[in-house]
């Protein structure tokens, strides 16, 4: 929306004999979220479902969606592969984002993670450009997605499109993917740690020495991706 541009097209009630939106829903998330097809369709919602490779909700040619109730979010969070999840999802539709359904302030009830992990894990997809948009029910996740689709359809006349999304990653992907993936890392501190250290091997050996090279990586982290490193699997 440019500069000279108003809400007022946004704004309008539906206008007689125009077209129901459609909306393109995960196969998987059409079982485990039954109420919310049904609650579209009843809205008048065209609802097609397929197997998506990443997202839950289709809009448009530019728009999907990643739903989590605000517990799955913090759960999500101590398995670290949301951001890398969210941020392949961008990359084939600029303008994902994911929709938060639930009680926000339950993070406080949380004793095994901080409340200042959940407001920055929104505040690094925020400032990487993917907006978060919180629901109290289900309801209110149906009454978003309809209007969502109805103005990418309706308004920015864009249909919605799955994309494909690539097969393989580059090497600098998957290297950039590995050092992410360990805890309390994340993409920009693992950039970051690569360009110090060169190769994710490199990078493992003088874990000892991130806190010293890498602004950002204290020793709470570096503890904790040492224990990973260290610690012998068990099933």
């Amino acid at each position: 929306m440019s500069g000279t541009e108003t809400l007022i097209p946004y704004l309008k009630g539906k206008k007689k004999n125009e077209e129901e939106p459609t909306i393109i829903v995960d196969c998987r998330e059409a079982k485990t979220a039954s109420k919310i097809v049904k609650g579209l369709v009843e809205r008048g919602v065209h609802v097609k479902t397929e197997a998506l490779e990443k997202g839950d909700y289709v809009l448009s040619d530019q728009c999907a969606v990643e739903r989590k109730t605000v517990i799955d979010f913090v759960y999500t969070l101590t398995r670290r592969y949301l951001f890398e999840q969210l941020f392949r999802l961008k990359d084939a539709y600029p303008k994902s984002l994911i929709l938060l359904e639930g009680y926000l302030p339950i993070i406080y009830k949380f004793s095994h993670i901080q409340p200042a992990s959940v407001w920055g894990a929104m505040f690094t997809l925020a400032k990487n450009g993917i907006a978060i948009v919180n629901t109290a029910s289900q309801k209110e996740t149906i009454d978003f997605l309809y209007v969502a689709a109805r103005q990418e359809q309706t308004i920015e006349k864009r249909t919605p499109i799955v994309h494909a999304f690539k097969k393989t990653d580059t090497t600098t992907d998957a290297q950039v993917y590995f050092i992410a993936s360990l805890p309390n890392v994340g993409r920009e501190k693992a950039t970051a740690i690569l360009k110090s250290y060169q190769t994710p091997l490199n990078a493992v050996i003088n874990v000892d020495d991130w806190a010293k090279t890498v602004y950002g990586l204290g020793p709470i982290i570096t503890n904790k991706v040492k224990e990973v490193l260290h610690t012998p699997y068990t099933e």
